[in-house]
């Protein structure tokens, strides 16, 4: 049961991704069209919410303590040994983003 959690989240993170390259496709004038800007950002957002859950859901399990915010748990990851630096810096600019994404889609 607790793998299949893991198994989801990194599938669902997979699935964002593919979306994402789908869309944008390595082409910057696809950008210029707000729809697809919309489901670039949308599928950053999901894929940020999977690995937030995901990290959340191993801290717990392997009993790393309790964080503060999704930040802390990609901290306590990286203090385990369960993903190195550079992930944690990317994963902690991915959920700024998705911050920043989220405030500005409310407006």
């Amino acid at each position: 049961m607790k793998n299949d959690v893991i198994l989801n989240k990194i599938s669902l993170i997979e699935r964002c991704m593919k979306r994402i390259q789908d869309v944008y496709g390595n082409d910057a004038s696809s950008l210029k069209d707000f729809t697809k800007q919309d489901s670039i950002i949308l599928n950053i957002q999901r894929a940020c919410e999977a690995s937030i859950d995901l990290a959340m859901h191993i801290v717990a399990d392997q009993s790393l303590g309790l964080p503060q915010s999704s930040r802390d748990s990609f901290d306590m990851l990286h203090v385990s040994l369960i993903i190195d630096e550079h992930t944690v810096k990317r994963l902690k600019a991915m959920v700024g983003f998705r911050n920043i994404s989220v405030h500005v889609s409310d407006n």
